[in-house]
């Protein structure tokens, strides 16, 4: 077992009140399997995502990785956490726009500590691998959509993480690059055994996955 999420909780304080946003939701992940997280825009999807990524803690419940408890983790190795074992992917690729492809991919990495060269070279191999390549001199804003996704997910899968967490990737991609980003990343789960939980509302998006979790009035149901 990859990742397990039990029982977990979480509300917001909307004006003099709280909105309950997940309310006992839970699900497993397996190594090397694609699945994905479906439920209507506003549904808690990214909060869930947020949540198993270590970025925000939930009110209760429990999250574990490899057999140990997130929610123990002291600062430190949460951030190494969040660095190294999880690679996320925002809707918005977030990428930082006075740095190249090839920097931006670069970044985790040499936050961790790998060296310069080594970085760079495990970046232009992953720009390779999702077919960007020839644009990693060119900055964000020289890229298209589909090629800052792309970009994106190089970046996220840079420390060589065990799960990549996609929230709605394909939410400002046409059809076309919708489609393609979605066979690199399945591509990806085969040839480098990664776990991948990508969130998302559209429903032929849904179709890809080997287990389909949705997310409805705060907690998950299962398809297999």
């Amino acid at each position: 077992m990859l990742l397990d999420a039990e029982n977990i909780h979480k509300k917001f304080q909307s004006g003099d009140g709280f909105v309950e946003v997940l309310r006992g939701a839970s699900l497993r992940l397996e190594k090397g399997d694609l699945s994905i997280l479906s439920g209507q825009s506003g549904s808690g999807k990214s909060t869930f995502l947020y949540i198993l990524a270590g970025l925000i803690r939930p009110d209760t419940g429990d999250i574990r990785f490899n057999g140990e408890s997130v929610n123990d983790f002291m600062p430190e190795k949460l951030d190494y956490f969040r660095n190294s074992e999880i690679g996320f992917v925002f809707q918005m690729h977030h990428l930082m726009p006075d740095f190249t492809a090839v920097e931006n991919v670069m970044m985790p990495a040499l936050i961790k500590g790998v060296s310069r060269n080594q970085s760079y070279e495990t970046a232009c191999e992953l720009l390779s691998d999702l077919s960007i390549f020839h644009r990693k001199f060119h900055y964000p804003n020289q890229l298209s959509g589909g090629e800052q996704q792309r970009t994106a997910v190089a970046r996220a899968l840079i420390n060589s993480p065990e799960l990549l967490l996609a929230d709605e990737p394909t939410g400002n991609l046409d059809e076309e690059n919708a489609v393609s980003l979605i066979k690199l990343i399945t591509k990806l789960v085969d040839t480098r055994g990664v776990g991948v939980l990508i969130a998302t509302h559209n429903p032929d998006l849904a179709k890809a996955g080997k287990r389909l979790f949705r997310l409805s009035e705060g907690r998950i149901t299962m398809r297999n």
